[in-house]
């Protein structure tokens, strides 16, 4: 059975694993995490100076907070490697969870100085040079990224971890086919019993078929990543994105509304409100824009943020472009990526300098980013460039 053969026959049966699934979960009440972390917990306790053990425990809560979106589990991450430290302060196996938890807060700066060392103390360590992809990535340092996952995939072809960062950076450079092939790779070297793995990977493919413009295969894996693992909050936003496609606008409201109480973030907030308003919920999305203006104020000066949603608030909805650009040259400080100078670039627009703006969005549209809010701004700002010079 070739490759694409064998995704289909996956598919045909992904209704009845997705049920197999969902019913072992509720049988044992407890998601590969909250049975990591019960694990690591008891070991501990067994021998509290065994360092491995508290390295896993703080990876387990990492994990945890991917499922639920809670960051309160990074603090317990961050506590227990604290007391990794006090046995060995310079364990590399603990070194390495503590710059996966700076990726996790948006730190990426930090994240790429600490990846660094270790890469040097550890050249051939595959985790490591997923965390230099991770954070070069973000900071739009888009060639070291490709370098780090292209290494990863050289030492060892075909491991999952390596998949998933090059099927990234396939989608940041336009090439959308080809990131779904490493992630429909990356699934089926995926255990079985790794639901949230697999969710995860279920979402990732159908925000591919959706920016691909295919709603039914979109919509037909955020389904199965929301049967995989109940209520997970990124195929709930992922499905949410194609009912908007399909105008079923209330639909998307409701799943963000799920979304939202599960997962009370500034960004999931914005989500909520753009889809009332796009229902003709007006008042309804007034009071979630306020409160969620209010929420991504309180943390713009953090590394973990809304700010892009906060750029587009001010220019899409609050009409004031000061503000936007404000933020956006501050975002613009800490990360160079092709988001945040799309981003800075409509902020420019909305100000009225559309020539810079236009200089900006080339930037961003280099590295062959495909994604459709950004294509509508590039397309906006050029024609009003287009019709200034035929006015003259």
């Amino acid at each position: 059975m070739n490759y694409r053969a064998g995704v289909l026959c996956a598919l045909s049966v992904l209704a009845s694993a997705a049920v197999c699934a969902q019913t072992a979960q509720t049988a044992t009440a407890r998601t590969p995490a909250e049975i990591s972390i019960q694990k690591a917990q008891e070991q501990i306790a067994k021998q509290p100076d065994h360092v491995p053990y508290y390295s896993g425990l703080a990876m387990a809560y990492a994990r945890r907070a991917r499922e639920t979106s809670d960051v309160a589990y990074y603090t317990k991450a961050e506590e227990t490697l604290d007391q990794a430290f006090k046995v060995d302060p310079a364990n590399f196996e603990a070194l390495k969870v503590r710059t996966w938890l700076l990726l996790g807060r948006h730190e990426f700066a930090k994240a790429l100085e600490a990846a660094t060392v270790l890469n040097k103390r550890a050249p051939d360590d595959i985790t490591v040079y997923g965390y230099l992809a991770d954070a070069n990535a973000e900071l739009g340092n888009y060639n070291e990224a490709v370098k780090a996952a292209q290494w990863m995939l050289n030492l060892r072809p075909g491991n999952i971890a390596g998949l998933t960062r090059a099927a990234y950076l396939r989608e940041l450079h336009g090439d959308l086919s080809g990131a779904m092939d490493l992630m429909h790779m990356a699934y089926d070297a995926t255990p079985f019993q790794e639901a949230e793995d697999r969710a995860w990977l279920l979402t990732q493919i159908a925000h591919l078929e959706l920016l691909s413009g295919n709603l039914p295969q979109a919509e037909l894996y955020a389904t199965g990543a929301l049967g995989l693992f109940a209520d997970y909050h990124y195929a709930l936003g992922t499905l949410a994105q194609v009912r908007q496609a399909q105008n079923r606008h209330e639909e998307a409201v409701a799943l963000l509304e799920k979304r939202y109480a599960a997962a009370p973030h500034a960004e999931n907030q914005f989500a909520l409100a753009e889809a009332l308003d796009r229902a003709g919920r007006k008042e309804d999305a007034a009071k979630a824009f306020a409160g969620f203006e209010q929420k991504a104020l309180l943390e713009a000066n953090i590394t973990d943020n809304a700010n892009h949603e906060l750029i587009a608030y001010y220019v899409n909805y609050a009409r004031q472009p000061a503000k936007a650009l404000e933020i956006a040259r501050q975002e613009l400080a800490r990360r160079r990526d092709a988001f945040t100078l799309d981003a800075y670039a409509w902020s420019l627009a909305a100000s009225g300098d559309y020539a810079q703006a236009n200089v900006e969005m080339q930037k961003a549209l280099a590295f062959g980013v495909k994604d459709p809010k950004v294509l509508r701004h590039a397309s906006e700002i050029a024609q009003h460039l287009s019709q200034t010079v035929a006015a003259r």
